[in-house]
Parts: structure tokens; C-alpha cells; sequence
């Protein structure tokens, strides 16, 4: 593992005040066109990637900072708070997830091949795990890599997967040997200029529509078997090792969600008038406000323990479902509650809160439903 840079408070802060700068300069005016057109567009990714704000903790060797996760993780509060919630996913899956799967797992080739093109948004990373048939239950996948002597040949489809209509390389989970369950699965990483390879449509969804979402289909792909990434049959072992991570950073978004919902709606209530007087003096908005701060501070304080543990190497599968299980049910509480704090107002799309709205409800689906999560974290109190 290669040595991280250790920032102090300070220096994370003034990177965290160039985030929000560059949104405020380089997202904010364009992002309601970008959901309209229901992508983002790619001039965005090489634009962040020439701002140093993708996948910032890969090591410098690689053409990143080598910084610590915590600088990772301001760049998806700060989206997250400003109401960016598709270009949280987007980005989170290429720098959280892909990423550090290929840093992690992948031989110097792989990663000499795409993580210096990632880190400048020349390349963008997308992972290939669910299926038509199968969601959460990874097991239960389809798509298969056939041995062809020193090949293998991939033959399948994966379904909403984010930036799939960007994506250059996919890691993407296949079956080697179906008749081994778990220990049959292996991961590849996939060129998407390969023969065989095609993109369907951009899925419409209910939220998140500047995330491009696709179908991605493979008709006899070939590659060699040094794009197996981490070794033949550990696909399934090394997803379970690299599911924490992912967990953490959709946890630490859903609180930094959370926190710029109440803050666009501690502004309006203090602004709106009803019965004469502002709605922020009415008690039941004083409490629904106290009580929705209380538990976004609450979960903060476990999310700063699960960022200690992951930083030190500690963070359990265990941990890692409590977080994203209790933040992202809660990210979908605060975005109900402030919209009705809104009336009327909250219900049209001009006001931010009712795409927070929108945006929330597939915290709890992606990345592990909160009842995967809930089968998790009691396996671990009761034994299967």
C-alpha cells in the first residue's frame, strides 16, 4: 500500500474552500441545464480532473495527490450540501469506487493504464456489478467470462450503472466458473473501445437525472487474462473488501445532504410569512428543525469514528452498513420534513428542496438496500 499524505485541519479546509468555489463558479450556473439534458456533459469530468478535485488520494506516482480519504470525502460533502447529488454519484463512483479498486487490486499494468487517464478526466470509471436479474444479489449474475485459451471472452448485460454513457473502463464483475457460487465470480478490467462492447439507452429516473445511467451490453468481448483484476475467482471476496468504502462515502454524502437541506430551509422559514408572522416562529417548525439537527449531529459523530476506522484500516463490513443504513434513511426524513417546512412552494421544481427530494430516495436503493444493510448488521448480532 502505498503511503498517504497526511493533511492537517487547516490544509483540508482551504482545499474544502476551493471546492466550494469552483462549484459555486463552474457547476452551480450550468447544473438545472445539465439535469434537463439529463447528463453531464464530458467537458465537466476534464474540467474537474484539470482543478485536481478526481480521484485525489491515488498517489502521486499515478498523477494524484497520494493524499488521505478525508480530502476525497470533502469533495462529496460539499457537492452533496450544494444540492449536486448527481455529480456526487457520478464522481463518487469514479474516484470512491473504481479508483481504489484498480489501486488496490489491479497489477502495475492496470494501473499505468488508467489511474494517471482518471485522475485528469481523460478516462471515466464505472462498475459493472448489477444486473437485469440480479440487484443486491450478486450471486446471482449471469454475465460470464469463458476461458479461450490465454483469453477470456465476456458475455452479458449490467444494468443502471452510473456514468455508463461516459465510461472508458469498467470494473466489472463476471462469472469463471458458474458452478463455484461466490468463489466463481472474478472481476476484469474492461475497455469500453473493445469489439463486442455497446452502451443501451440513458435510463430515465425519478431523480439524480444529470447521473447518466445506462444498460451495458457485452457480445463475446475479449480480454486477456491479465485484465483480471485481484485473481481468478476472489471477485466476490475482494467486492466484500471494497463495499466499505462505498458505504462511507454515500453515508458521509447523505449527512452533507442533509446539513445544506436545513440550511436552505432555516433561510426560508425565516423569510416566509404566514398569519403575520414568520413561519420560523411557529413551534412546530422550531421543533421539526431541532429535532432533524439533533440527528444529523448525532450520525456525524459515527460517521468522523467510521472515517477514523477506515483511515487506520478498521472499518468493518458491520460498521460500514450501520452508517449507510442510519444516514441515508434519515437523508430521506430531513428531505420530507423540509419540503413540508415549504408548503406549496416546496412542491415546485424552481425551489432546490424538491429535487432533495428526489435525489434522497435512491440513497437507500444503490449501494446496498437498507435491507441488505439491516440483514448485515444482524447476521453479525445473531449468526445466520
Amino acid at each position: 500500500m502505498n503511503a498517504q499524505v497526511q493533511l492537517d485541519q487547516s490544509e483540508i479546509e482551504l482545499f474544502r474552500d476551493n471546492v466550494r468555489k469552483f462549484l459555486e463558479k463552474e457547476i452551480a450556473p450550468h447544473y438545472d441545464q445539465w439535469e434537463s439534458n439529463e447528463i453531464l456533459p464530458r467537458e465537466a469530468w476534464t474540467k474537474l480532473g484539470e482543478n485536481g478535485f478526481l480521484c485525489v488520494d491515488v498517489p502521486e506516482e499515478y498523477g494524484g495527490f497520494g493524499a488521505n480519504f478525508r480530502l476525497s470525502a470533502v469533495i462529496i460533502e460539499e457537492m452533496s450540501r450544494m444540492g449536486f447529488g448527481a455529480l456526487a454519484s457520478n464522481l463518487s463512483v469514479h474516484s470512491d469506487i473504481v479508483a481504489p479498486y484498480i489501486l488496490h487490486l489491479g497489477t502495475e499494468e492496470q494501473k499505468q493504464a488508467w489511474l494517471p487517464k482518471m485522475v485528469t478526466g481523460e478516462a471515466v470509471g464505472a462498475i459493472g456489478m448489477t444486473e437485469p436479474g440480479a440487484g443486491s444479489d450478486l450471486q446471482g449474475m449471469k454475465t460470464k467470462a469463458d476461458k479461450d485459451g490465454d483469453n477470456f471472452v465476456i458475455s452479458g448485460q449490467k444494468t443502471f450503472i452510473t456514468n455508463g454513457q461516459h465510461c472508458d473502463v469498467i470494473v466489472l464483475a463476471a462469472k469463471t466458473d458458474p458452478s463455484a457460487g461466490a468463489k466463481g465470480v472474478s472481476l476484469f478490467t474492461v475497455d469500453t473501445s473493445l469489439p463486442g462492447f455497446a452502451r443501451g439507452r440513458n435510463l430515465e429516473k425519478m431523480g439524480h437525472h444529470a447521473a447518466d445511467t445506462s444498460e451495458l451490453f457485452f457480445e463475446g468481448v475479449t480480454v486477456g487474462a491479465d485484465q483480471i483484476l485481484g485473481g481468478e475467482g476472489r471477485g466476490f471476496a475482494n467486492l466484500m473488501n471494497e463495499l466499505p468504502r462505498e458505504r462511507l462515502i454515500l453515508a458521509i454524502g447523505a449527512i452533507a445532504a442533509c446539513e445544506g437541506m436545513i440550511d436552505r430551509t432555516v433561510e426560508y422559514v425565516q423569510e416566509r410569512k404566514a398569519f403575520g408572522m414568520s413561519v420560523a416562529q411557529f413551534q412546530n417548525t422550531r421543533f421539526k428543525l431541532a429535532e432533524l439537527k439533533a440527528q444529523v449531529e448525532v450520525n456525524k459523530a459515527f460517521i468522523a469514528q467510521c472515517t477514523d476506522q477506515y483511515d487506520r484500516g478498521e472499518l468493518t463490513a458491520v460498521n460500514a452498513s450501520i452508517a449507510k443504513l442510519t444516514t441515508t434513511e434519515l437523508q430521506g426524513k430531513v428531505a420530507d420534513e423540509c419540503l413540508q417546512l415549504f408548503g406549496g412552494y416546496g412542491y415546485m421544481k424552481e425551489y432546490p428542496i424538491s429535487r432533495d427530494y428526489v435525489d434522497a430516495r435512491i440513497q437507500r436503493i444503490y449501494g446496498g438496500t437498507s435491507e441488505i444493510m439491516k440483514e448485515i448488521i444482524a447476521r453479525d448480532l445473531l449468526g445466520r
